[in-house]
């Protein structure tokens, strides 16, 4: 969006101011010519000469704006846009440099400051539908982006939940194996104990003697008993 100044056939003689003022003209005539043949490097040289001639000529400085806009130096468009805004006489010229200013944000990746531009813009101007067009793409891609960070926190929560589950299996694994290790430390350390001695299923020749004697011994003390206890009870009867 830039300013051309209409031309004009001059047939009286020019004061000096009169003089100063067409020079301006040409210059951002020249420089508009350039401008729409893409040349922006030539229209930004014809622009400065303009401001350089007449600092508070508005046409001038906004259209050094654009034209260093197209050059893609955004942070000096936007100052030259900020000098041009104070030299605004009509709402019309305010709302095209707060579009303007929209454009650079957004070209900078300010989204939110570019959608407040283009707000103001609409203020002053609500007709203007190639402002409201890029308002709505601002806010679109407002919309996207905020999705992208979504989807990126959603992601991460879920790589640090799969992370927590995963450290936390390796944790019981960990723990599993510490309890195999002792358990088979505390078979080691039985099996390495001394076991008790077990019966034996054989006695020697001499054992076995003394137990035979014994029982010959226990036999005959036995008999010995019975023996008596028999002459007592024949005795008994014989008295009667």
């Amino acid at each position: 969006m830039i300013y051309k100044i209409k031309k004009y056939i001059i047939l009286l003689l020019l004061s000096a101011a009169a003089v100063n003022a067409q020079s301006i003209r040409g210059l951002v005539n020249d420089g508009v010519d350039q401008y729409e043949e893409n040349k922006f490097p030539e229209a930004e040289v014809n622009f400065k000469k303009g401001v350089q001639n007449e600092v508070e000529n508005f046409e001038s400085r906004f259209n050094l704006g654009d034209a260093i806009y197209k050059q893609g130096r955004y942070e000096e468009a936007m100052e030259e846009f900020k000098n041009s805004l104070t030299l605004a006489k009509t709402d019309e010229e305010k709302s095209k440099i707060f579009h303007n200013i929209g454009n650079t944000l957004l070209k900078s990746q300010k989204l939110q400051e570019s959608i407040g531009a283009y707000r103001e813009a609409l203020k002053l101007n609500p007709n203007d539908m190639e402002t409201k067009y890029n308002l709505s793409y601002a806010l679109k891609q407002m919309q996207n982006q905020q999705n992208n960070q979504d989807q990126q926190q959603q992601n991460q929560d879920q790589n640090q939940d799969q992370n927590q589950d995963q450290q936390n299996q390796d944790q019981q694994q960990q723990e599993q194996n510490e309890d195999q290790q002792k358990e088979q430390e505390q078979n080691q350390d039985q099996q390495q104990q001394p076991q008790p001695n077990e019966p034996k299923d054989e006695i020697s020749k001499d054992e076995a003697q003394r137990i035979l004697d014994a029982l010959k011994n226990n036999e005959a003390e036995l008999q010995k008993k019975m023996r008596e206890k028999k002459s007592k009870k024949s005795n008994v009867e014989k008295d009667w």
